[in-house]
């Protein structure tokens, strides 16, 4: 009896014994598990349009100087103005699995099949400078367009007396900065009925297109008072055309405030610059993308401030 009773204590012992060990297993494995997770690197996909303009490396920089200061990593895409790549390079972002995708489209309508598909995939999408027709987006950040757009018109119009031939140089057709640039700029217009917009014509963003445009918008209207260019690119491209065919007295502005701009505008070859703040939006998309990336609410359009430099 003795020994029945000492044999099932020890079979007893050695049950909870190992009972307690399957805890202290489990209990070790869930906190390594749980501090895994912990420090598990956020990694932010960017994808921008181009990296061919002074704008957008200015807003990666300032995306990447607040991914540095919180510890995250940024994976940055450069479409090149292609829209077929930016799909391609986001579908690559997915692959790898990252946390959030902030886009700044190449087009709009075209850039939607690539923001539902991180939407299947349970990644969150932030739009920046450029917004999206369709899609799942949590946060749009960007200038208001069409006030800057506003704000150039009604400068010109000081400038010229209400009355005077004017060209209109646009972005990438089909972009939501080209749309509502060339929207605030029109509705900006109204009622300055001396006034005609006699050429409005794409660059797509781009300096040499912006100069190549200008020198065959010159031939057919030697007589223009002044050109908006919805960015500093194609201003700067106008500008040169204007020299060369060695026309003076033309007002031209443009919109962004790159640092050639400007400079431009200093030495008084350019009339005024709608300035956007590049950094500042790259700023706050990856300190939104974090916000949301805890689970925190966040506002669906979030501006980021005008001003114009003249």
């Amino acid at each position: 009896m003795n020994h029945f009773l000492q044999k099932n204590k020890f079979v007893v012992m050695f049950v909870m014994a190992l009972f307690s060990l399957s805890i202290l297993v489990a209990g070790c494995g869930g906190t390594t598990d749980q501090k895994v997770a912990d420090n598990k690197k956020v990694v932010i996909g960017l994808s921008i349009s181009t990296l061919n303009n002074p704008f957008f490396v200015d807003l990666r920089d300032g995306a990447q100087e607040a991914a540095k200061a919180q510890g995250a990593e940024l994976m940055v895409e450069d479409a090149q103005n292609d829209a077929g790549k930016q799909l391609a390079n986001i579908e690559n972002m997915i692959q790898q699995k990252v946390s959030l995708i902030i886009v700044n489209p190449v087009d709009s309508k075209a850039i939607v099949p690539a923001i539902e598909a991180a939407n299947k995939a349970g990644i969150k999408v932030i739009t920046v400078d450029r917004g999206a027709d369709g899609g799942q987006v949590v946060a749009a950040i960007a200038s208001d367009n069409v006030a800057g757009g506003n704000m150039a018109a009604k400068y010109m119009l000081e400038k010229l007396g209400n009355k005077g031939k004017i060209v209109e140089l646009e972005g990438i057709p089909g972009t939501s900065a080209a749309n509502d640039r060339g929207k605030g700029f029109h509705e900006g217009l109204k009622g300055a009925a001396d006034v005609t917009v006699v050429a409005k014509q794409p660059a797509d963003f781009d300096r040499a297109k912006g100069l190549k445009v200008m020198e065959n918008i010159l031939q057919a209207n030697p007589d223009i008072q002044a050109v908006f260019a919805h960015n500093d690119e194609m201003a700067l491209g106008a500008l040169e055309a204007i020299k060369a065919a060695n026309k003076t007295g033309i007002f031209v502005i443009g919109f962004d405030a790159t640092a050639d701009a400007v400079k431009a505008v200093k030495d008084g070859s350019l009339l005024a610059t709608v300035a956007q703040k590049p950094k500042d939006m790259g700023k706050v998309a990856v300190e939104t993308a974090l916000k949301v990336l805890k689970g925190e609410t966040v506002p669906a359009s979030i501006p980021v401030g005008l001003d114009l430099i003249k």
